[in-house]
């Protein structure tokens, strides 16, 4: 395989594959290496993305990586990036199996890790039915009794956003709320519950959710919980190289898709909390027509 390239994408999953295939449609040389731990590995279908509304994430994906593919000057390559280093005219970049390339341009598209709450049976129904964004799946939860984990200013907005998609809404602080006097009221008027007993765990079947316990014994029926858990890069080797991240903790890029590193790029999670499939790919191609363009530019000058 060959080992020089114009561009090397870190994360071959929405974002990642778009940028390849603007890249590849301007005759780049492109490696993509991805790791294949998405972070919606267990969502089971996705929405809100027109043309693929409620297909499987992972057949999105299959599909889109065998269209980029088809551009003879891509590559791909399923291993985990170890290191990045800056070089003269680009940056070294190293695997775990021990490969080494080279290219000009570098773009993240890495994504977030989700820090999930410690309440057992948790983990096995986030993405199924412990939900995050009610765009990608609040439709098909809809009018049915829903539950908000979260507690103070941000679950009071949070709460706020979710009552469009059902009127049996629980807020489920898992302790004593801080929610202000103010807050309180206004979600009594529009009969928002707040629930402050501690939760024990989350009953489920295969990652459905049937019921939240709660320490003294009690248990509350409800078909869907949103969350909104604490995020953290899923690669640091932005950081590494001197990118900057912002105060929410996304690497920090100008409108352009540049990080504050020269020729390090980023899209997708890795950069924005507006987390959706269309913004992620919508980044990825237009991050890889800037990175062409600089490319050429570059051409023109040196």
């Amino acid at each position: 395989m060959e080992t020089n390239f114009d561009v090397i994408i870190v994360g071959g999953s929405y974002a990642g594959l778009s940028a390849g295939m603007a890249l590849g449609r301007s005759l780049k040389s492109v490696l993509i290496i991805d790791s294949g731990l998405p972070c919606n590995k267990q969502t089971p279908h996705a929405h809100n993305l027109i043309t693929h509304d409620g297909d499987n994430p992972a057949s999105i994906v299959q599909h889109a990586k065998a269209q980029v593919l088809q551009y003879k000057t891509l590559k791909f390559e399923k291993s985990l990036v170890v290191g990045v280093v800056p070089n003269r005219i680009g940056f070294d970049v190293q695997t775990w199996d021990g490969g080494s390339f080279n290219a000009k341009k570098i773009l993240f598209a890495t994504g977030v890790t989700d820090v999930l709450p410690s309440l057992p049976g948790f983990e096995q129904c986030w993405g199924v039915s412990i939900l995050y964004c009610p765009y990608c799946h609040g439709y098909e939860v809809r009018d049915t009794p829903t539950g908000i984990l979260g507690n103070g200013n941000e679950v009071f907005e949070y709460a706020k956003l979710i009552s469009n998609w059902t009127k049996d809404l629980t807020i489920f602080t898992n302790g004593p709320s801080t929610l202000d006097k103010t807050q309180n009221t206004i979600l009594k008027q529009h009969n928002i519950e707040i629930n402050e007993f501690t939760i024990s765990q989350l009953n489920h079947k295969n990652g459905v959710l049937q019921e939240i316990v709660f320490t003294d014994g009690s248990a509350i029926a409800i078909n869907a919980l949103y969350h909104r858990p604490a995020l953290m890069q899923h690669c640091n080797l932005p950081e590494q190289l001197g990118c900057e991240l912002n105060e929410h903790g996304f690497i920090k890029i100008d409108n352009m898709q540049q990080t504050t590193v020269d020729g390090v790029f980023a899209a997708g999670d890795n950069t924005t909390m507006f987390r959706s499939l269309a913004v992620a790919i919508a980044d990825g191609s237009k991050a890889g027509a800037i990175i062409n363009k600089q490319l050429v530019e570059e051409r023109f000058t040196h």
